[in-house]
């Protein structure tokens, strides 16, 4: 079958857009490819297609556990065999699906990268037959990236065990450091890159000052209808947010790593299908998300990089219709950035003693806890020990990257359901809904009567037509009646001991995981803030671009300093024309700007050339004079 068919059969799309094809033709024809795509690219079609049409299992890397489960899901839906094996999971459930796996049960199969350090299960690996590999977020890879995962670095191993197999690797934010990183971390037997133009001409970036961030909030939601976004940095900060804007009469909802995966499911699908207009979320939301119409997307926080702004910015549009990606500044960035560096990286004897407080608040004496997985309640650990939660985020973190702990952050709880009383007295007690619920669970949980089960709070919903909130109502009052015995899911983070603890003057944290990320993120972080300049001449879409690595032909004529300048875009010849008459006059010797020849040329257009060559060390100032650099 060609690959249009099986695009058209399983996806009912009639072409391939942007380079998804070229993509595929290059892992069909057995090459290691890098694929570079914008959120909102249709990165999934790029290995799902192939995969259909060749022989084999297609194995896939994801860092996420949720956006693993809701991948397999989609793929299910569409009449496609794929399972997933994540850490969480049962090492006989493990088992089951590595052996179905071998047989043939599956086409794809997603793999949490943490499963590479199973020798058990890396001998059942082995033994599939794999028609290509897949790495999702890619730049997970680069230990200096803005989003590293320990794991990633794993992964190359595959390597050994199917070298027939080429390499997929597919991101939406990778600056050209980091596509070379991620190739060479992957081992890639020749550099193989391609690449969509990150630029989206139907999105306005926007830059606003404002005194009371709330009041940019609402000037923006009453002037861009349609369905939003607003980022923000705390669990907190997001309830209080989508609290504040329902009293005004918004519409709204929030979304954090902190609530069970049934509220995340529903609150996702209340605005997903317009029932909510607003969605108040910290950087959790957004991985896997299918809503194409997202007319406006706000940060009333600035996010630690330009990566994570374009990417999450990027979710507006979608459609190609116009939208807005507008990020709110009240001048203060400067200090809280500082305050960001200080709560990530902070100092070895901090790290030491949370290595060390870590063990006593768990009981695990020096030499022991190898492989220990333990659920970590912060409030808890804090209220003890005295500690704020976000250094000792960024303690556990660095521990985490330096190989001492695994710190797992994800909903992967199940409720347990025991009925205490008979089935005549439990259905006495009932309403209709209340009914239709325990039908439900006796349809499919067996033995219930006699011990706890563990059960799907998202099945019964799907079941019945009840939305989680009520089915966690009804078991709610019929456990206060002592009908049913009912232990909610929770959500607590877990840490697990990569290796044997140690004494506290033992941790060390090499230069890759400290020094060097301290120093990129202090890079990033500067960069994220030149962008936030309200005051900034250059087009915003540039300014984005030319950080990936990518050269606009023209201004965007759309972002708010293109409509303060109220001018035509302008040409990138343009641009390079008056770059390279700048350079053949520093030739002859330092210049003034003020000196610099510019007759012919825009005078708008002088400061951002400047600046472009300076940032491409091109040329340096020394005082009130430029130089070329020879």
């Amino acid at each position: 079958m060609q690959y249009r068919d099986i695009l058209q059969k399983y996806w009912g799309y009639d072409d391939f857009r942007g380079i998804q094809r070229q993509i595929i033709e290059s892992i069909v024809a057995g090459r290691d490819t890098l694929g570079l795509m914008p959120t909102g690219g249709g990165k999934s079609i790029t290995f799902q297609v192939p995969a259909l049409a060749m022989k084999g299992v297609c194995i896939v890397f994801t860092p996420l556990i949720s956006l693993m489960k809701d991948q397999v899901e989609a793929l299910k839906k569409r009449k496609i065999k794929a399972a997933y094996i994540n850490s969480t999971m049962e090492h006989e459930k493990v088992l089951t699906v590595l052996d179905n796996t071998i047989f043939g049960a599956y086409k794809f199969l997603y793999i949490s990268p943490e499963r590479l350090s199973s020798e058990l299960f890396v001998n059942k690996l082995r033994r599939i037959k794999v028609c290509f590999i897949t790495v999702d977020e890619a730049h997970c890879v680069c230990q200096w990236g803005y989003d590293f995962r320990p794991s990633y670095l794993c992964i190359a191993q595959i390597r050994e065990y199917f070298p027939q197999s080429p390499i997929l690797a597919l991101t939406a934010t990778a600056t050209p450091e980091v596509v070379r990183d991620i190739q060479q971390k992957l081992l890639f037997r020749e550099s193989n890159v391609l690449q969509m133009s990150f630029g989206r001409k139907n999105l306005a970036y926007i830059v606003r000052r404002e005194d009371e961030i709330l009041s940019g909030i609402l000037h923006a939601l009453q002037s861009i209808p349609g369905s939003c976004i607003i980022y923000t940095r705390s669990r907190r900060n997001s309830r209080e947010l989508a609290e504040n804007l329902n009293a005004l009469g918004y519409s709204a909802t929030f979304y954090h790593a902190g609530l069970a995966s049934v509220q995340k499911s529903e609150r996702q699908e209340r605005w997903r299908r317009g029932e909510v207009r607003i969605m108040v979320a910290t950087n959790a939301f957004g991985m896997g998300i299918d809503k194409p119409d997202v007319r406006l997307v706000l940060h009333a926080d600035i996010p630690d990089s330009i990566e994570a702004y374009f990417q999450e910015a990027g979710r507006a549009g979608r459609d190609g219709e116009k939208a807005y990606a507008i990020l709110l500044t009240d001048g203060r960035e400067q200090k809280r950035a500082a305050n960001r560096l200080s709560q990530q990286f902070p100092g070895l004897d901090y790290v030491r003693d949370v290595y060390e407080l870590l063990g006593c608040f768990f009981g695990i004496a020096v030499g022991d806890g190898m492989l220990v997985t333990r659920e970590f309640n912060i409030e808890r650990f804090c209220s003890i020990y005295k500690y704020f939660p976000t250094m000792l985020l960024g303690a556990l973190d660095l521990l985490d990257k330096a190989g001492y702990i695994e710190y797992q952050d994800e909903d992967d709880a199940v409720s347990r359901l025991l009925i205490n009383v008979t089935r005549t007295e439990l259905f006495r007690a009932l309403d209709p809904a209340g009914e239709r619920l325990m039908l439900s669970v006796l349809r499919h949980y067996g033995g219930i009567f006699v011990d706890y089960v563990y059960i799907s709070e998202d099945m019964l919903s799907h079941d019945t037509g009840l939305s989680a909130d009520e089915i966690y109502q009804i078991f709610l009052r019929l456990s206060q009646l002592h009908l049913i015995s009912f232990i909610p899911r929770k959500h607590l983070p877990r840490i697990t001991y990569r290796r044997r603890r140690v004494d506290k003057e033992e941790v060390s944290l090499p230069p890759q995981v400290y020094q060097e990320r301290k120093k990129r993120y202090e890079q990033r972080i500067g960069a994220m803030l030149q962008y936030a300049n309200a005051d900034a001449n250059c087009c915003r879409s540039r300014m984005l671009l030319r950080y990936f690595g990518e050269e606009a032909e023209q201004d965007c004529g759309i972002c708010d300093v293109c409509q303060r300048r109220g001018e035509r875009p302008q040409s990138a010849d343009e641009g390079d024309a008056l770059r390279l008459h700048i350079l053949g006059q520093l030739r002859q010797g330092p210049l003034s700007c003020y000196n610099l020849d510019t007759v012919g040329f825009n005078a708008e257009l002088l400061e951002t050339v400047i600046d472009r060559m300076r940032a491409n060390g091109e040329i340096t100032c020394d005082g009130p004079l430029l130089k070329a650099v020879e």
